[in-house]
Parts: structure tokens; C-alpha cells; sequence
């Protein structure tokens, strides 16, 4: 029997390792890999008994890493990210320079397709793909190299660059508003609250948001919708008071669509980041794009700061 030249494991049982120490879940990568839970944890057992040690201890949210488990990791994910970055070149070296660039629906709907006219203008030669989920896990798609991104900084294994701070405030229609003039925040518990059932736990809802700001509440009763867009358009058809979040509201309340409701107001605890992978290099487009949205976001800082200063 011819050994393999390497020594490794196969690579399908890597391929099903990379996959679930890059979720932490067996689950996740059988459905990226579209097969059963089953099968993956067979290759799992495949993996750690050709090595001789485990590579996860298994836990109630889902499985952790053991030492041998993080350094097999890391070597293998650095190199599969090569090659994938490799097989993009080849098959895109006859096709239209793109970038694909992944954000949730709220940033994609209220700040970065307004401003993406201006670069399409600019340049025309660069097909930009929109990757747009509210799903944390669409973010590691392999062909996506840019991502906005709400949070804390601290991704693993990202470069990463502050956009703009965020500001949250409750806002409604004119007429809901009309309607309640003279509310304050403490009233706020008693009102149609219009709730966004976040998939990423990094975003304030309005739970969090009140016991920031020292109002005391109870259950919260209010509409619920999937995606901030919706949330912001019953807003603006007075069904309630909506969470706005000023980077991706202001325009709606320049425009009169929407109204601050009450003086209440906090700093958001994370901000928007751009994002990309530290071990993978951008394309000359990703890295044209990537520029670009950094220079709009500065531009964006200083006119804000201008005008609070004024």
C-alpha cells in the first residue's frame, strides 16, 4: 500500500474538521457541507484516532477546541484560505474585476446602497457583490473579503477598521408623535414598542436599551419584525416608537418620515467596523472598495463632528 507523501489525515476528514472548528458546532458544518451530523462526527473520530488525541471537548452550546485541536486549526485554516483566495484568481482572471462585500439588511438598505451609486459612477469596471444577511454565519462565507460590521472589535483572525460611532434614540412617525406629545422616556414601557428580532446578540433591542438608560420596566409588549428596514417602515406609518439608530435613520428624519421621539438618547455600546481577513491578501478591487468606504465614513466623522461642535 503507497503511504500518502504528506502523512496527513484525508482530506475530506480535514475538510469536515476546518468546517466545524470554524462554527464550533458538528451541526453547522454538516449543513455547510451538506451532509449528516452523523457523518461529521465520523470524521472527526477518524481524525482524532489517526493522530492520537482529541481535537474537541464537547459542550452544552456546542463544541471547544483542545490545544491540538486550535494549532490544527490554525495551520488549516491559513491554508485553506490560500488556496480558496488562489481559486478565486484563476477563475476570475478572465471575468470583470469584482469584490463581494457582506453587511446586514439594516446597513445594506440605510447607509451603504444610498452611498454605492457614487462608486459604481466612479468605477465601472468593478462589479461589487452584495452578501446581505442578518445571519452572523454569512459573514464567513469564503468568497466574501469585506464586511461592515456592528460590534466591539474583536473578530478573530480579522484586520479590522472603526467606521463611525452610533448613537440610539427611540423614534416614530409625525402623527404617532403628535399623538403622544409631551411623552418622556419613563412613558416609553407603556407605548407600541416596534421590536427587531436581532440574530446577532452585539445589537441593542429596546429591553437593553431602557436599562441602559435608567428606566425601569417590565415585560414589553410591541410588534416584532425580522429585519430593521421593516421595523423602521411601521415607524414611519405610526404604528410605533422604532429604536433609531442615527447613522442608518438620519436621513429618514431629515426628510421628515420620522421624528425623535422624547430627548432620550445613549451612546451605542459597539460601532460599525470594516473588516477583513488577516491571513487571506485583498484583491487590487476589495482593496480599491475597501479605501473608498473608509474615505465616505471619515468624510461622514468630521461632518458630524463639525456640526456638533457648531
Amino acid at each position: 500500500m503507497v503511504k500518502r507523501f504528506y502523512g496527513l489525515p484525508s482530506l475530506t476528514a480535514l475538510a469536515v474538521f476546518e468546517a466545524s472548528a470554524r462554527h464550533k458546532s458538528f451541526k453547522r458544518a454538516a449543513e455547510e457541507l451538506n451532509v449528516t451530523p452523523g457523518a461529521v462526527s465520523r470524521q472527526i473520530k477518524a481524525v482524532e484516532d489517526e493522530l492520537g488525541h482529541p481535537m474537541f471537548t464537547r459542550t452544552p452550546a456546542g463544541v471547544d477546541l483542545t490545544p491540538p485541536g486550535e494549532e490544527l486549526y490554525r495551520v488549516l485554516a491559513q491554508g485553506f484560505a490560500g488556496a480558496a483566495d488562489i481559486v478565486r484568481r484563476i477563475r476570475s482572471s478572465n471575468r470583470t474585476s469584482h469584490v463581494t462585500i457582506a453587511c446586514t439588511n439594516s446597513v445594506a438598505l440605510q447607509w451603504l446602497i444610498p452611498r454605492m451609486g457614487a462608486f459604481w459612477d466612479t468605477h465601472p469596471d468593478i462589479v461589487v457583490d452584495h452578501q446581505i444577511t442578518d445571519d452572523p454565519r454569512g459573514f464567513r462565507r469564503e468568497e466574501v473579503e469585506l464586511r461592515i460590521r456592528y460590534g466591539f472589535g474583536a473578530w478573530p483572525d480579522e484586520d479590522m477598521h472603526l467606521l463611525l460611532d452610533e448613537v440610539i434614540y427611540p423614534v416614530a412617525g409625525p402623527a404617532f408623535a403628535e399623538r403622544h406629545a409631551g411623552a418622556t422616556g419613563d412613558d416609553l414601557p407603556g407605548l407600541a414598542l416596534l421590536h427587531v428580532s436581532w440574530v446577532d446578540p452585539d445589537w441593542t433591542d429596546w429591553e437593553e436599551f431602557l436599562t441602559r438608560a435608567g428606566i425601569e420596566h417590565g415585560k414589553l409588549g410591541g410588534a416584532r419584525f425580522g429585519i430593521y428596514p421593516a421595523v423602521v417602515r411601521a415607524a414611519e406609518d405610526n404604528r410605533g416608537v422604532a429604536l433609531g439608530w442615527n447613522r442608518l435613520v438620519e436621513p429618514n428624519v431629515e426628510a421628515g418620515r420620522l421624528v425623535r421621539f422624547t430627548d432620550l438618547a445613549i451612546p451605542a455600546p459597539g460601532s460599525y467596523y470594516l473588516t477583513w481577513n488577516r491571513h487571506r491578501p485583498l484583491t487590487p478591487p476589495a482593496s480599491i472598495l475597501r479605501d473608498w468606504l473608509i474615505a465616505v465614513a471619515d468624510r461622514e466623522a468630521d461632518f458630524s463632528g463639525n456640526a456638533q461642535d457648531a
